[in-house]
């Protein structure tokens, strides 16, 4: 069991991107979390401190929580890989997809719990009867039973979920169910994601939100914006090196990017080329080789010399996804058997994670330069991708799943698309780059989508309701 120091990051910074009352949401609800805890400790509980949505929701916003006074704690278990190889056959189901076909059967059990037996003694030994525990995922879940019979205020919040649960899904649901119930209160992402069999008094729905402030998000001039894309390798500027690839850390100090992409490519993108780019972890489920099959399809019959990025962090970089390497070596052959004109225009990128805001200013220099964004994924918990580059007012093209469906309105603030619908992914992405205007509106209206929906401060007033229902 490992805590991740939290240094406190001072929410006055807002009043740069929020207005008074934008300022005075967030105040109040942060007073008002604080408020409910009177003095007692929050716990965070995840399986990673780098990598996924979970740990960059956390690492946003808990630090706003410290500046509040609020005595906040982030913890992260340890295990082997026989225990993340379980947990990620448990995240596969709980979307609703078979994963690697394993079994979740006794054996399976065995290995969950013994695995979490002295993570369960860690934080038992700090853990103190009244304290309010939020354990993430599937990964924390078997913490719950102990935590309760300790006297904490248990919240298991599960990030993934099927639309239309199905025989997968319910085969996870059984394999936790008996550590879920155990927990004061059990929060999703979506309504749909509730499970069957839930007391709905003790169930709750909680977006997530993205950090506008975060390194990943915050704003870029043009000059910055090439020269970091350039110093990591991602695009490699014509003539003249541009200015220096530097960063405003979360502490305020200056960063420099240093580390490079190992880029997988026949030939540099183009600084000049149309660009359309898709950040993801490398899952299958994120359906990356169907983005690039996509992709190579539509390339082969337009000439307006568009290029694909698809980037994800370094295989070894996020400790509980043992498949990571594994996708990435299936993109890398699927790429290599594209015909040649195509898979000039197409390249993977893997960022570096010796630095995770470095990591995270090359993703906001990435995402800043492409023309579109998309997120082709199969299914998606909530996707906080598409909220980060709506943020930056690129236009989106995204799946049909999951929380997606919750950030964008079809034609409005963005484009959703069928999965499997090739044809019309590649259509959206020719509309997009033949009529720019359009492109710019969506982009700004998407940026206004996350102005009304999925700030911090929406996020605080739905735990502090949270609190007010644990505590009591």
């Amino acid at each position: 069991m490992e805590e991740v120091p939290l240094v406190p990051r001072p929410r006055r910074a807002f009043g740069t991107v929020l207005n008074d009352q934008g300022v005075r949401r967030l105040d109040d609800a942060l007073d008002g979390i604080r408020s409910r805890l009177a003095g007692r400790p929050i716990w965070h509980v995840n399986s990673t401190a780098t990598g996924g949505g979970v740990a960059e929701l956390l690492s946003s916003l808990l630090p706003y929580q410290a500046d509040a006074g609020i005595d906040v704690h982030w913890l992260v278990i340890e295990a082997n890989d026989g225990f993340y190889q379980v947990t990620k056959r448990l995240h596969h189901r709980l979307h609703d997809h078979e994963g690697d076909g394993g079994p979740l059967g006794d054996r399976e059990r065995a290995t969950y719990e013994r695995e979490l037996a002295p993570e369960t003694d860690a934080v038992c030994r700090l853990v103190h009867p009244g304290d309010a525990v939020v354990l993430h995922d599937p990964q924390t879940a078997g913490l719950t039973r102990a935590l309760a019979e300790r006297g904490a205020r248990v919240v298991w919040r599960c990030h993934v979920g099927a639309d239309r649960p199905g025989v997968h899904a319910r085969e996870a649901w059984k394999f936790l169910f008996d550590d879920v119930g155990r927990a004061g209160m059990c929060v999703f992402s979506r309504l749909a994601y509730v499970w069957e069999g839930l007391d709905r008094q003790r169930a709750m729905v909680i977006p997530p939100c993205i950090d506008v402030l975060s390194v990943k998000n915050a704003p870029l001039d043009d000059d910055t914006r090439r020269a970091i894309v350039h110093a990591s390798g991602l695009i490699r500027a014509n003539g003249a090196t541009p200015g220096r690839a530097e960063f405003r850390r979360a502490d305020g100090g200056r960063g420099t990017v240093t580390h490079e992409v190992d880029m997988i490519e026949d030939e540099p993108v183009p600084t000049d080329a149309p660009l359309i780019t898709q950040v993801s972890r490398w899952d299958p489920l994120k359906d990356p080789v169907g983005v690039m099959t996509a992709f190579a399809e539509r390339a082969r019959s337009h000439d307006d010399g568009a290029h694909l990025v698809l980037a994800g962090p370094a295989a070894d970089g996020v400790a509980d996804d043992p498949e990571s390497a594994k996708t990435l070596d299936e993109v890398r052959q699927a790429w290599h058997n594209l015909d040649v004109p195509a898979r000039r225009r197409i390249h993977l990128a893997s960022l570096p994670m010796e630095d995770q805001e470095e990591n995270a200013a090359i993703v906001n220099a990435l995402q800043r330069s492409a023309d579109i964004v998309v997120q082709k994924s199969l299914v998606e918990g909530f996707g906080l991708t598409v909220a980060e580059a709506m943020w930056k007012s690129r236009p989106v093209i995204a799946s049909r799943v999951g929380g997606i469906q919750d950030q964008i309105v079809d034609g409005e603030n963005g484009i959703l698309v069928d999965p499997a619908d090739f044809h019309r992914f590649q259509q959206a992405i020719t509309e997009l780059l033949g009529d720019r205007h359009e492109a710019e509106q969506l982009g700004a209206a998407a940026h206004q989508q996350v102005c009304d929906h999925f700030l911090p401060a929406n996020h605080f007033e739905d735990e502090r309701e949270l609190l007010d229902r644990i505590l009591t």
